[in-house]
């Protein structure tokens, strides 16, 4: 590990169903979240409007009835890494040396159906493809990036992350449709 000051912080337990058709991935829960024990916990994240919209699984429901939905639809929720060091809650502030993964192989064989991965935001993706794609190399995925939700992206405006993220519901969708 780093010999500097960062607080090693840890990601939550996978929320899925074994019949979960895609998963959403994070690169780390931010301060808010871990404080509140809840993916997405910064009110200004996009995520669970987004969720809304797509699910309905909005930020009006209590928390566990989100996640219900979301499973109902068919879609698990983690994020790449199981633990790092990270002063506060942005990506950029992850010690890369310090970086371990969540168990991908284990995950994907609890879902067999899931067939579609994406990635919230870049960081995500990035970590993922360096060290979960080739554990996991075996098996046929979709592997898609979109517009982190996270309100330190605001380059995006809502609208414009809403219809990237209909990716999600159509894959759902699509893989539904193929079972």
């Amino acid at each position: 590990m780093s010999t500097t000051a960062a607080p090693l912080v840890r990601s939550f337990a996978p929320l899925f169903r074994a019949d979960a058709r895609v998963l959403v991935l994070g690169s780390m829960p931010g301060a808010t979240s871990q404080a509140a024990g809840e993916y997405y916990a910064q009110p200004r994240n996009a995520f669970w409007q987004i969720m809304s919209a797509l699910f309905g699984a909005g930020p009006e429901l209590p928390y566990a009835q989100r996640l219900e939905r979301l499973a109902a639809a068919g879609v698990a929720l983690w994020d790449v890494i199981s633990y790092c060091e990270r002063a506060g809650s942005k990506d950029n502030a992850i010690i890369p040396a310090s970086v371990k993964v969540n168990d991908f192989a284990g995950l994907l064989h609890d879902c067999p159906q899931i067939r579609h991965i994406f990635f919230n935001g870049t960081f995500a993706e990035k970590v993922f493809r360096r060290h979960v794609l080739n554990r996991v190399a075996s098996r046929e995925l979709f592997l898609t990036r979109l517009p982190s939700t996270s309100p330190t992206y605001a380059s995006l405006h809502f609208d414009a992350k809403l219809a990237a993220w209909q990716a999600v519901r159509a894959a759902v969708t699509l893989d539904s449709a193929a079972h």
